[in-house]
């Protein structure tokens, strides 16, 4: 029995640390040449638009702008890479009945107990969380085209916290610019 416990438990703990990581796809246009892209600035157009608070906007380019510049680009007023975000969340409710039918094991106190077919009384858990969703445009800004798309969805948190926030969009910002500049296949 402890057995079960302790398997119960492991499995939880990998369910909740999963549950923190962020799911990460990108797409891009298969005829630019990333190489070009040497500045940026960021679209305050579309930046304007996101429905999100001001702090959150400057934590998310701010992220983004530590990680183009780890990549080599520079800020630039005569950028070759317009950036924009665009974030969207959904409340996620889940369900989790948890009722028994077949074998079970029924005992009845220290040393007695049998094994036969029953019913075991079960829970329902219901949990809700907040999935959002971040994108990350950049826009060549010569043709004003779409060059790459970055998207990261996980769970979100609202800290009170604000290091935790604020780590958590450096974590999806970060995801989701590992898979910039795109690995051209040939």
């Amino acid at each position: 029995m402890k057995n079960i416990y302790f398997l119960a438990s492991v499995i939880l703990m990998l369910f909740v640390s999963s549950c923190t990581s962020v799911n990460v796809y990108s797409d891009y246009d298969k005829e630019t040449d990333f190489t070009e892209f040497k500045t940026y600035a960021f679209y305050k157009k579309g930046i304007d638009k996101v429905e999100i608070s001001d702090l959150d906007k400057k934590r998310i380019l701010r992220a983004i702008e530590k990680e183009l510049q780890l990549k080599g680009l520079v800020p630039s007023e005569n950028p070759d890479l317009l950036v924009n975000i665009f974030t969207k969340s959904r409340e996620k409710i889940d369900v989790y009945n948890n009722n028994y039918y077949g074998w079970y094991p029924w005992y009845y106190g220290y040393g007695y107990g049998f094994g036969g077919p029953g019913y075991g009384f079960g829970y329902t858990n219901v949990t809700s969380s907040t999935e959002g969703t971040l994108f990350i445009d950049l826009i060549d800004a010569r043709k004003k085209e779409l060059s790459w798309q970055g998207i990261g969805v996980g769970l979100l948190s609202y800290h009170k916290n604000i290091e935790k926030k604020e780590a958590r969009i450096n974590e999806f910002v970060n995801h989701i610019m590992t898979q910039y500049p795109p690995v051209l296949k040939e």
